[in-house]
């Protein structure tokens, strides 16, 4: 049997080499095979050409037949493409296996359309890209930022606000910050994982479901879960599911949101590795690649800035989910193909992005304690401190001291202040934690 749809489309739809990734091919042969299960079950479709299409569609899951998926992604907006790709191959298959003819749109996808096809099927691919791949790459690099939490957690460093000196704060601090805000993030994915769950199949063209029998949805579904292994549901509304893809902008948003809080970490860690004799340099990252062709020697956060490139990637293909979203009128997105590929492509990205740099940065990082104190100590932000004790122009002075490098006790000494005094204002153990310091008497 020729790909006649197919052939075709090749034609008309762009040829950028872009094509649909497995785990959206996969799920679609799920789709395919619960169809005809739910079919056969109704009596609407002949025993051997249903088993037939079961057979091919499980071959079609298991990725034998990718190579004849040939219809790019930037095609007809509904993604009316790949389906009828999918339900030719399928076809060609199932003819083969049963000896009689297999139509692709009369037997492969009867009682459905494209447009409760594709959307269902992307829905259950978004949730086993989540569960498979962002989900455990997630909770890994937050496993090796609570343990580098705990091994900074002693290092006492200054802080930075506007990159000046501020008072000082623990480098495990800092990082369980971003071990804090990745948490919200888990939690942001799991609620929009609850969301994609409810799937339209059974709507057929416009939500209705004109065509199709009206147990077909209960039935498909429930194959549909055994198989995918997802508690999936009937939306409520069905023609939801096929003209808005909010639930995909939304995983998207919180795809995003990770990569906001990653890029940021890692320009933090740029920025403590920096150095090694004119930089803070408060961190060493173990290298295992050369960082300069011309420079012997030197060494670069190569993978932190591999992490920062997914990262930005993340957030453009964000926007553009974002304009996929608005796309379409009436009963139909538009913006289909171009979201499921930039989801998928989402979650690879961080999911890479986030087990690189927890395996070569995270788990390997040693801090540099003594440059981190010394750098505390020297920090103007102290004055902050005494102020209110000693008043705003001995403090003026002190800062005057300081800017020339002098010592911190050294100055305050000749400010008049106590040992005792002194003695409290230079633990630098007692000056990151909760409470107030000094009173005035």
């Amino acid at each position: 049997m020729i790909l006649k749809y197919t052939e075709k489309a090749v034609k008309v739809f762009l040829e950028t080499g872009t094509r649909f990734p497995r785990r959206v091919l996969w799920s679609m042969g799920l789709v395919k095979y619960s169809a005809a299960r739910a079919n056969m079950d109704l009596g609407l479709l002949k025993p051997s050409i249903g088993e037939a299409i079961c057979k091919a569609s499980l071959e079609f899951a298991d990725g034998l037949y990718d190579s004849k998926v040939i219809v790019d992604v930037f095609q007809t907006g509904s993604a009316t493409g790949l389906n009828m790709n999918v339900n030719e191959v399928i076809a060609m298959r199932a003819s083969e296996i049963c000896g009689c003819e297999v139509h692709p749109n009369d037997h492969v996808n009867m009682c459905q359309s494209t447009n409760d096809v594709v959307t269902s099927a992307i829905r259950v691919a978004a949730i086993a890209d989540i569960r498979e791949c962002l989900e455990p790459a997630l909770n890994e690099f937050m496993q090796g930022l609570g343990e580098l939490v705990s091994r900074t957690d002693h290092v006492i460093k200054p802080g930075r606000t506007h990159l000046r000196d501020a008072l000082p704060i623990t480098m495990g601090l800092e990082f369980k910050a971003f071990l804090d805000s990745f948490k919200h993030d888990l939690i942001l994915v799991k609620n929009v994982e609850d969301y994609l769950k409810e799937i339209p199949l059974g709507g057929t063209a416009v939500g209705t479901g004109i065509n199709s029998h009206p147990d077909f949805p209960k039935l498909a579904i429930e194959y549909l879960r055994r198989l995918s292994g997802i508690d999936l549901r009937l939306s409520e509304v069905r023609t939801r599911g096929m003209r808005l893809l909010s639930d995909l902008v939304a995983l998207s948003g919180c795809l995003r949101v990770i990569a906001l809080d990653l890029l940021r970490l890692c320009q933090d860690l740029r920025l403590m590795y920096s150095g090694p004799n004119t930089g803070i340099n408060e961190i060493e990252i173990p290298q295992e690649v050369p960082g300069s062709s011309i420079m012997p020697g030197k060494e670069n956060p190569v993978t932190v800035e591999a992490a920062m490139l997914a990262a930005a990637q993340v957030i453009g293909l964000d926007q553009s989910n974002n304009v996929a979203g608005m796309l379409g009128e009436f009963e139909l997105s538009m913006g289909i193909p171009l979201i499921t590929y930039n989801i998928h492509l989402q979650i690879s990205l961080l999911t890479e992005a986030m087990r690189k740099l927890n395996m070569h940065v995270i788990k390997k990082l040693t801090p540099n304690v003594e440059r981190a104190r010394e750098l505390a100590r020297r920090s103007q932000a102290l004055i902050t401190i005494v102020a209110p004790l000693i008043g705003y122009e001995k403090a003026t002075l002190l800062a005057r001291g300081l800017k020339e490098g002098r010592k911190l006790d050294e100055v305050l000494k000749e400010l008049g202040l106590g040992d005792d005094v002194i003695a409290k204002l230079v633990d630098l153990n007692t000056l990151v934690k909760p409470g107030i310091l000094l009173k005035k008497e």
